[in-house]
């Protein structure tokens, strides 16, 4: 396994006053910092990339779609500005170094039209992240899909229409990104859920069910183990929380209380709960 951190846990986005943070990241033993990807021009920082080679982290993305943009609008136009904005963002993340872009890159969070998704925006999905599939392949960059909770989202909710719209995407560069915070509210079995995207599954956010520190809540972190283990999956465990001040980001998360003691505390100790939990599992795994 790979242990990451977001960006999101400190700031709304990875300026240059948090490069000295990179070092402590690595001498703590994360592997990676999972950079925002919003506006491309923005997240095309060569000292960034730069000091993160020097510190020995690799770099994962997020992204959002910003709002007026939609993969599953009615609207061809839109929906063909929101490809070329999502393939700038791909070609970014690779100029970046980076290998993996993770999120809900179907609509933009927290629109709610009232109804449930159509079969219509449904198919427009599949064909948008269909026609993503030459950019993908020549800038050798993954897309996780994220499902997230009802209130954030109303187009994919669970783990198992997340792997049904993979299924029939049909492409090897895109997968699922499973998040236990939204899979805490959405799902009725999380090991179960995990299982259901085994053959897609490209990315994991390992967070509590308050967004607070992996292994103080009420998250199955066994069952979620012993699933991942079930499912072959051996790549990114990533902390996503988000810091107390963030302004309208932490708005957006609904974030009204500090989550623990200092933002730093639900990387740092986050971070030897999960190794301890991979050790352990890896321990019986031997046995």
């Amino acid at each position: 396994m790979k242990f990451g951190a977001n960006t999101f846990i400190w700031s709304d986005h990875f300026g240059h006053e948090l490069i000295p943070l990179l070092d402590r990241l690595k001498e703590a033993g994360f592997d990676g910092m999972e950079l925002p990807l919003i506006d491309p021009e923005l997240a095309r920082d060569v000292e960034v990339r730069r000091a993160l080679e020097r510190a020995g982290l690799e770099a994962t993305f997020c992204s959002v779609l910003p709002n007026g943009l939609s993969a599953v609008s009615d609207d061809a136009e839109i929906r063909k500005k929101t490809r070329e904005h999502t393939a700038v963002c791909v070609r970014t993340v690779a100029e970046m170094g980076g290998k993996i872009m993770a999120g809900p890159l179907y609509a933009p969070v927290g629109y709610l039209p009232g109804r449930r998704r159509t079969p219509d925006e449904w198919k427009h999905a599949i064909e948008y992240f269909q026609e993503l599939g030459s950019v993908l392949d020549g800038s050798g960059v993954t897309l996780a899909i994220e499902p997230l909770n009802r209130y954030e989202t109303y187009f994919l909710n669970t783990a198992t229409d997340a792997a049904r719209l993979c299924r029939e995407i049909a492409h090897p560069k895109i997968g699922v990104l499973f998040d236990t915070y939204h899979a805490n509210i959405e799902e009725k079995d999380i090991a179960a859920a995990i299982l259901a995207t085994a053959p897609y599954l490209r990315h994991f956010h390992s967070c509590e069910n308050d967004r607070g520190i992996p292994g103080t809540g009420h998250i199955e972190w066994a069952a979620v183990f012993s699933a991942l283990r079930q499912a072959g999956y051996d790549d990114w465990l990533t902390i996503e929380s988000f810091g107390f001040s963030l302004g309208a980001l932490s708005a957006a998360a609904s974030i009204w209380r500090d989550l623990a003691p200092t933002a730093e505390t639900i990387a740092f100790e986050g971070l030897r709960f999960l190794r301890s939990q991979v050790s352990s599992f890896s321990s019986s795994a031997a046995g």
